[in-house]
């Protein structure tokens, strides 16, 4: 199946986890669009361009609503 997820790099500036994320964005999306699951990296793939690769995440995290 699919879900919302969000893919997250902290700036180190405060402690996060996925559920304060998830509770933080609560009322501020419409439900559909709040995030399933919440994973915090240290970096996202980027291209050559800098500009990140969604297939690689796509790829990276295609199982985890089934």
């Amino acid at each position: 199946g699919e879900g919302v997820t969000a893919v997250i790099v902290a700036d180190g500036s405060d402690a996060v986890d996925e559920q304060g994320i998830i509770d933080a964005l609560g009322d501020r999306l419409a439900r559909f669009k709040q995030p399933k699951r919440v994973f915090i990296v240290d970096a996202l793939p980027r291209n050559t361009m800098g500009k990140v690769q969604k297939n690689l995440l796509r790829e990276t995290y295609k199982d985890i609503y089934r």
